[in-house]
């Protein structure tokens, strides 16, 4: 994958920049969009303490999870609300110099504004998503794209991706890695085990995959490979627990595995918090990601960041996510996803190794450096960059 870097510059230098985010996805289970804003906003807070920060949040209860030293501003949970007028009035109201969004801005903005787009799957794998949803996303992210100051994304692939869909500059979007908050690390195998097993029945070895239940993440492709798997080794006691939200497509994942013969070894936790998500990735013995299409995959970080040896597909920006250290196989093969999970199930020495690897790759990603990189870009849109790169920047980028 490419070299990471930075081009931040000292925010310690003065400065009455006023930045607005766009925070309505905190406290609303999106995941990945969720996990974003909130390690941003974490390392904001700590990296620039001079430029005044605006939160946009849906409710009270969100704005708990927002750094105490910004401002809080309450919008709608109702898009058409939120996009047709809350973001607007509030950014004019709060004198913002620069506006973030994910995906989709206000139909107006009266300020500059830089757009994260992780991905482009809803138009390059349609099948994926609700009718109305594509076309929402279709609709709105093209024309936020095109006004955007900046267009910011995950991973190379995602880049290539974007410029392609929408013809975007290269000079206009620039690659921001995600990372792993630091919560996500190694515990004692019998703390995670216990706080498993007393929070979700857990008594016997498991395979791990977490992600919403929507076709795009493939569990219905695992549930078949994981009676594949069982039934060709059948001295395995492995079950597999699958945590993610119900979406639409649920019901689907429900029924293929009331169907399976294994469907009394298959469990569904639905969304967890981050707590017992630490423990159900440690106490696993196997971490299986075969989604179709990423623009990132944070899961697989966070289970490599945990000392778990993955199994995940090898399209889209897995593999530069994974890089070395995780067995890579086709999605669309069972025969693949079996082997992948057989090899490392019954090879110790492998599996180790895998987990070995998995945390030094899981260590070359840093949500600071993200943060930086970021504020770096919040500035440069703005024209107040500052005069020298921070210290501890410099040093950030070194040790990757």
């Amino acid at each position: 994958m490419p070299r990471i870097t930075s081009k931040t510059l000292d925010y310690n230098v003065k400065t009455c920049m006023r930045f607005a985010i766009d925070a309505h996805t905190i406290g609303r289970h999106l995941t990945g969009n969720e996990v974003y804003v909130r390690n941003l906003l974490e390392n904001y807070a700590r990296l620039d303490r001079d430029a005044q920060f605006f939160a946009y949040v849906c409710s009270e209860y969100a704005a708990s999870g927002v750094p105490n030293r910004f401002e809080k501003r309450s919008v709608s949970a109702n898009p058409f609300v939120r996009l047709g007028y809350d973001l607007t009035q509030r950014v004019l109201a709060d004198n913002a110099s620069l506006l973030h969004v994910q995906y989709t801005a206000p139909l107006y903005c009266p300020v500059p504004f830089v757009v994260s787009v992780h991905d482009v799957s809803f138009i390059e794998k349609p099948e994926y998503f609700t009718a109305a949803r594509r076309l929402q996303l279709k609709t709105t992210v093209a024309n936020t794209v095109r006004r955007a100051a900046r267009v910011l994304t995950v991973s190379e692939f995602s880049r290539q991706r974007i410029m392609a869909t929408y013809n975007v500059a290269p000079e206009l979007i620039e690659v921001i890695y995600n990372a792993v908050a630091p919560h996500f690390r190694p515990v004692q195998p019998k703390v995670a085990f216990t706080s498993v097993s007393q929070n979700f029945g857990v008594q016997w070895p498991y395979i791990l995959s977490v992600g919403d239940l929507q076709p795009r993440k493939n569990q219905i492709g695992l549930i078949e490979a994981f009676e594949e798997l069982i039934r060709h080794y059948p001295q395995l006691p492995h079950h597999l627990i699958l945590v993610g939200k119900p979406t639409w497509f649920a019901s689907r994942v429900y029924e293929a595995a009331k169907s399976s013969a294994v469907s009394n070894r298959i469990h569904f936790t639905d969304f967890v918090n981050d707590e017992d998500l630490l423990h159900l990735y440690n106490a696993a013995e196997l971490f299986v990601f075969p989604s179709f299409y990423e623009g990132f995959g944070l899961p697989i970080l966070e289970a490599q960041a945990c000392g778990r040896a993955v199994a995940c597909s090898n399209t889209s920006a897995m593999p530069e996510v994974a890089d070395s250290a995780a067995l890579l196989f086709d999605p669309n093969s069972k025969a693949e996803i079996v082997k992948a999970m057989r090899d490392l199930l019954l090879d110790t020495d492998l599996r180790q190794r895998m987990e070995r690897m998995g945390l030094k790759n899981a260590g070359r990603f840093s949500w600071e450096l993200a943060a930086r990189q970021t504020l770096d870009v919040y500035y440069d849109v703005v024209g107040r960059r500052k005069s020298k790169v921070h210290a501890r920047a410099a040093q950030a980028v070194q040790s990757i």
